[in-house]
Formats: C-alpha cells, structure tokens, sequence
C-alpha cells in the first residue's frame, strides 16, 4: 500500500532495489548525490548526473525529461553512504520554464521493480527555485528509510550542490548544464499534445486519488551524450566512493534498462522507445490531480453482464480505477457519494419544478375574476395539483430507480472494504492484523440524506489529516432527544472519539502512530478504559493544568524542532531518540484547566501541527469557551466538525446538500475495539525489543 508523504514526512523501505519515478509535465533534469552521516558530499564522485549516470548502486537519467526512472540498489550502496539525495532541476539557457512555480508540481515516487508504488510525494510550494532535492534515502538503525523534503533553491544547481558541501559546486552544475544542453540538442521534436479527457465518469471521479494519464514518457531514450564533467575540477584530496567505477560503467544487474521502458507498472510493452517533449514546446500547464504517472492506471475488473437487456448491470466491488483494490475501493465509494448526490439534486430539482409551475397556472386562473365564480377556479386548482403530483411521482421514480442501484451496490461494496474503511461490525475486523503500510484513507463515519435515509454512504477522509477533528459534545441539530442531558453528550462525545483514536492506530504500521490524551478532571475515564487498560497511549492521560501544560509545552516543542529541520533541511539533525510518527493529541473537557497559555499553544498546534505530523482532537462543547469571545472562532473553524450523535450538519459543496453525519460507534457489547488495541499494543513492544 503506498504512503502519501507530505514534506518532513518518513516512511521505512521495505525492498533494496528500488526505482525512483519522476514526472513534472516539462523537461527537468534527475541526478542524486551521495553523503555521508553528516549530509556532507566528499567530491564530484558522490555525485550521479547526467554527465555521469552511474554510480555503485545507482544510476540516473542520461538527459532532461519531463519523466524519469532512477535505477537505485540499496545493498551496493559503500558503507560510507548513509544518504541519496534525489535532485531535481530546470535545464538552463534552452529556453524553459525559470523556476518551479511556472510549472506543474514535480511528482516522486518510490517503487519496487515490479511497479508497486512504496511511498509518492508531491513537491508543492515552490516558486521561484529552480532545483530542489526532492527526497532522500537514508540510514537509521540498520535500515533505510525514505523522507520527503521538498527543499528548494533560487540558485540553481549550483546553490543546492554548494549547500551539501560539495567544493566543486559551481563547476559540476556548469558541467551538468552542459551535458543537458547537448543531450536535449540531440532530442527529437515532441509528440502532439495530448488531448484533454472531458469525460468525467465514475472511472475518474472527481475526488478520485488515482493517477492521471500523463501524455510525456520516459525521456532518457537518447544515446549517451557521452559528456562528462567538465572543466577537469581540482582535487578535494578526499577518497573517492569505494569501488567507484570508473568511465564505462555496466548498469545495475537486473535494473530496469531506462532506454527501453515506456509503459506503466502493467505495461506489456518494454520495447519501443519513446523521446521527451522538446524543450519550449508549449502547451497549457496540466493542473489535474498530481498523481502523475507514464501510463494509466490498469483498467478496473469487468462489471458483470446485465441479466436482461436494459437492465442495470450487476454491482461489482471495485470497479473504478485505480493502482490498487484500495484505490478503487475508495474511488468507487466517491463516485456513490457523487451519484447519490446528483439524483437527489435532480428530485429536488423536479419537486420545485412542479411547485412553480402550479404556482404559476393557480395565478394565471385566479387573475381572472370570472374564474373565481361557480366551479372553474375549483377544477383549475384540481388540474394544477394533478400536474404537480404527476411530475412529483415521474420524480420519484426516477430517484427510487437511481437509489436501489446505489443500495445494491452499496451491499456489495461495504462488505468487500478494507479494515480502514469498513465499519466496526464489519467481519474484517475478526481477521485484523497489525498493517505494514499506512493506508490512503480511513473512515469517519457515514452519511445520508433524507429522501433516501436507509442508503449510507461511508464517509472517507484521506491520510494523513490534514485537519484536526472536532466532537461536538454540544447540543446539536439532531432530531434524537436521548442525550438532552450535557454529562451524557460529553461521555458519548468521548466514545466517539476513543473510536476514532482506535482507528488511527489500527490503521497504521506499528510505531507510526502515537496518541496522547488530555483529560484534566478525569471525566473521560471510563471512556478511554480501551485505550488505558490495554497500553497503546504513549503516556498516562494527563490530568491537571500541570498536565495539560506539560503535554502542551512536548508538542509545541516538537512542532518547532520538525519545522527548523525541514526548513533548514537538516531533518537528521533531530535530537537522537526523536519520535518520528505521527502524533495525535485527544482533549477532553476543553478549555478545563487551560490557561491563556495552553490555549495559545493549542491554537498553535491546530495550525501548524498537521504539516509536520501533529493532530489535534477535540472533544468540546463551544459554549464552555463562550468566555474566550471571537479568540477562538480560527481554531474552531479550522477543525472538522464532527457529531457523536447523528446531525444534520455536514454540507458538499458540490450540490449544496447537507449530510447527516453519523459516528463509527462500536456496536454495543462488541469486544473488537480491545481486541483489535491489543495487537497494536503487543506489535508496540516487539517494535521496542
């Protein structure tokens, strides 16, 4: 399963030999450089270019492209290498794009050599960088991880390289702008531009995560320039890398050749050779999903032939596009949410359809004096409503119609999800096992609307969050007046949350995700008995204002430490022992036992946390913060507003509807939610061993 990184963000590689795919829409050119402990580069043998395309254990593009493969193999790596820094750059003096911010966001992915995506970052914010070190492969403890970093430089390649150390930095980026210049001389004229897919179908739905098709290929298909650094650079008087070959170098045993691969994952054909988009070719910048990949995503399982001939076809899970069965999963599920809301958006359409029109011939006969007189008003008023009822009923057979189709899909979808998405009473859970990869989405809740209350549709959310969660323990607009009392909108508002919680770890590889709770008067006690009694919480729940002020004063702390390492790209500097994982904060009672302070710090934390992995949720009621006045009306607004009871609350801005939200509650009596904490808590200690 792949892990959607965002910047800062670490994920452990599983596999030695790895490809690293690159795609930007224009030419850029692809190198990597290898360091040491320090980050530093000892010469330009450390460094992989077009110029020179091979290394031990590496090899990159031989031109600019708008995509590449980096043939990478972890086990040749010298044991003095303890990072690959993947480089991106724009080609200088063809006549190109200037800096980043003129073109699409540049995509990277980490696969194996089967294709399987392992981890993707797409490179967002840059703006007048013209390189930028894209991510980073490097040692910790034995093993090899990837980053994503995202550090971008206005100076170029010669900027990027001086800041890792390297002495020869102006030479080498002078010598690899040569080497790109004569490579893309060389290049042929690009192909016709793709034309733009106006079909928005269910196959590729608009909150569909899956790839779209890019209409460039892999580029470095050109013979070798065979230019290599230039300028005869004088020596560093440092060792070159151990075992460096020397000119002539054989590719990696068993790589991918890059001069003959075209297609996807799933392509058939690794023969043909396809050349890049020639510099300054123009075009419209494609501003789609950033999923970029060389090929579509392999077609999704046929659906099964209709019993008669004009009847629907039988529902088939999984039958929207996407890399993986997840993925379709999940687009399949957004296409529901899509096609329930544009036939309720149609009935409700039609029923003001008819109101008006009976409005409108109700007034034309009562404009008429004579009308009013004996029967004709009568029989007019009758005629009107029989029209209205008419097309009233029309539309209601069409929704009821539009509805048992999504409802028979429904029932083969739910069954068929994966643990992250599916409910709690779900029989998937009976089989759950501690997950390897993190997944691209988890579940938090379901939603329906009122001309169709028995169809649900499974609210997904994509990891990670990009905002916090709010459980409104307020009184809400829900038309349930069992929990009227606010003691028992509070304990429920906290089950919901702990369900949450439960879910965030369960859904995430061991030691990926951490959990911290606040609950300064210990109301939430019984509630968070699953997640105390079975040891998955990084600490005991805090209680107290010295509790909140020391949970408050960690995070904030490690909010700032992620922040100054990403932005000053020195993300191992990080103090040893540091946690990596995602973090996230449950509060109860607030703003119990919050002082001015605490409340600044958990302001801060709700803005800056989720871009470098800190999460907040809360379970409050806003009138108890009715004191603080409009200070709080930014942090209330940039959480997601969640219910522990079902409300009307939630509104696409699609179609303007509003959604009942209803909460993942685990059904009573079930032991799932300990069962399933267990093992995350036992595969916890392993982790530690």
């Amino acid at each position: 399963m792949t892990a959607e990184l965002v910047r800062g963000q670490n994920h452990p590689l599983s596999q030695t030999r790895l490809e690293i795919r690159v795609s930007a829409g224009k030419p850029i050119v692809a190198g990597a450089t290898l360091s040491d402990e320090h980050g530093t580069v000892h010469g330009v043998e450390w460094v992989a270019h077009p110029g020179a395309p091979t290394l031990p254990g590496l090899e990159v593009s031989r031109q600019a492209a708008a995509d590449h493969r980096l043939a990478v193999d972890l086990d040749a790596m010298p044991d003095s290498v303890h990072r690959i820094s993947v480089l991106l750059a724009l080609p200088t003096g063809v006549g190109g794009p200037a800096s980043f911010g003129a073109v699409a966001a540049p995509f990277v992915a980490v696969t194996g050599l089967d294709g399987t995506e392992v981890a993707s970052y797409t490179i967002t914010g840059l703006e007048a960088e013209s390189s930028v070190v894209a991510l980073e492969l490097y040692r910790r403890q034995g093993a090899w991880k990837v980053r994503a970093i995202g550090q971008g430089y206005a100076g170029g390649l010669a900027e990027l390289l001086a800041d890792q150390g390297l002495a020869e930095a102006q030479q080498l980026a002078s010598g690899i702008n040569e080497a790109v210049t004569q490579g893309m001389a060389r290049s042929v004229a690009a192909p016709p531009p793709r034309t733009a897919d106006a079909d928005r179908s269910r196959q590729t739905a608009a909150p569909a995560v899956g790839p779209d098709q890019s209409g460039s290929s892999y580029g470095g298909t050109s013979p070798q320039t065979g230019a290599s650094y230039g300028g005869a650079s004088p020596q560093t008087g440092q060792a070159p890398l151990p075992g460096t070959p020397q000119t002539g170098q054989t590719p990696l045993p068993d790589a991918p050749q890059p001069t003959s691969f075209t297609g996807g994952p799933d392509s058939a054909d690794s023969s043909s050779v396809t050349q890049s988009a020639a510099p300054g070719s123009g075009g419209p910048i494609d501003y789609s999903h950033p999923r970029r990949q060389n090929a579509a995503p392999p077609p999704p399982p046929p659906a099964a032939p209709p019993a008669r001939p004009g009847q629907p076809a039988t529902p088939v899970a999984g039958d929207a596009s996407g890399w993986s069965m997840d993925e379709r999963l999940y687009n399949q599920v957004w296409g529901m949410f899509e096609d329930l809301a544009r036939t309720a958006a149609s009935y409700r359409s039609a029923v003001d359809f008819a109101d008006s029109r009976m409005e409108k011939e109700l007034d034309q006969v009562l404009s008429d004096p004579r009308a009013r007189i004996g029967g004709q008003g009568d029989a007019a008023r009758e005629a009107a409503q029989a029209k209205r009822a008419q097309l009233i009923d029309q539309a209601r057979q069409s929704l009821e119609r539009d509805v048992a189709q999504l409802t028979a899909e429904a029932d083969v979808v739910e069954p068929a999800l994966p643990a992250p998405y599916a409910r709690w009473d779900n029989p998937v859970w009976h089989a759950y096992r501690v997950p390897m990869e993190m997944p691209m989405a988890v579940r938090l809740g379901e939603l329906h609307l009122p001309e169709c209350a028995e169809l649900r549709i499974p609210m997904l959310v994509r990891l990670p969050l990009e905002r916090g969660l709010w459980i409104d323990s307020g009184r809400t607009g829900s038309t349930d007046g069992t929990f009227t009392d606010s003691h028992d909108r509070r304990r429920l508002g906290m089950e919901t949350a702990v369900a949450h919680a439960a879910r965030l770890l369960a859904v995430h590889p061991a030691g990926e995700f951490t959990v911290h709770v606040i609950d300064p008067a210990g109301s939430g006690a019984q509630a968070l008995a699953p997640l105390v009694q079975t040891g998955v919480l990084a600490s005991p729940p805090a209680h107290g204002a010295a509790g909140v002020t020391e949970v408050l004063a960690r995070l904030t702390q490690r909010v700032d430490l992620v922040q100054m390492a990403v932005r000053g790209g020195a993300s191992d500097a990080l103090p040893p022992g540091f946690d990596t994982s995602q973090q996230l904060l449950v509060v109860n009672d607030f703003p119990h036992g919050f002082d001015d302070r605490a409340v600044n710090q958990l302001r801060y934390l709700a803005d800056e946390g989720p871009a470098v992995g800190v999460h907040l949720m809360m379970v409050a009621d806003r009138e108890d913060a009715s004191a603080y006045g409009p200070l709080l009306d930014p942090l209330w607004r940039s959480l997601l507003r969640l219910t522990p009871v079902a409300d009307d609350h939630l509104a696409d801005p699609w179609v303007g509807h509003c959604w009942t939200y209803e909460p993942p509650l685990v059904p009573p009596g079930s032991q799932v939610l300990p069962q399933v904490l267990t093992q995350v808590a036992a595969a916890r200690r392993d982790l530690n061993r």
